[in-house]
């Protein structure tokens, strides 16, 4: 299962913030299906890849309650913590860098925060986006701005790569993703 954090509302549909959001249509676009379904609290589709069934999710509530909807759908899928990766914005990294772990904190990303909570473990694997942070803004202000066209660049750039690790993940496993994508964004 592949779950991109984001925020519903067409007004959030540009932010930073929905950089999650954007990879999983990416994914869904290179499989061929659309994130339409309801279920779960969530947009969700499944689809295939490398022989593999996908669940594409998109949790329909603030991202800061996202982990209620992966929980469910990870139980309703019969779904081991091996089989999520989490893909989310991180203020800590450049713009347009990728990092994908296996495992780890929530490292201040309340949305990854609630997934750990709700499922009671970190075990599972993410790719983050870096967003950049501002000096000059708070926190929330900033990630749920749009980028400025410099950045935009860098985002949609990054939101290929980290759709590019997503599929790696899926064909290869999570050390093949992490050797060849980290290294690449470093």
């Amino acid at each position: 299962m592949i779950v991109g954090l984001g925020n519903p509302g067409d007004e959030y549909a540009d932010t930073r913030h929905n950089t999650g959001f954007k990879v999983i249509d990416s994914v869904a676009e290179t499989v061929g299906v659309k994130v339409r379904k309801r279920k779960f609290g969530s947009r969700f589709e499944s689809g295939e890849f490398a022989g593999k069934k996908l669940i594409l999710l998109k949790p329909w509530q603030f991202m800061n309650r996202s982990g209620q909807a992966v929980a469910t759908a990870m139980v309703f899928y019969k779904l081991g913590i091996g089989r999520l990766i989490v893909v989310t914005d991180d203020m800590d990294l450049e713009p347009g860098k990728i990092r994908v772990r296996a495992k780890g904190s929530a490292g201040g990303h309340n949305g990854l925060a609630d997934i750990i909570e709700k499922l009671g473990e970190n075990e599972f694997a993410r790719c983050r986006i870096g967003i950049g942070r501002s000096s000059e803004a708070e926190a929330v202000s900033y990630v749920l701005d749009k980028p400025a066209e410099d950045q935009e660049l860098l985002l949609a750039a990054a939101i290929e790569r980290a759709r590019d690790a997503v599929l790696c993940w899926i064909e290869y496993g999570i050390e093949t993703a992490m050797n060849k994508f980290n290294s690449f964004s470093e």
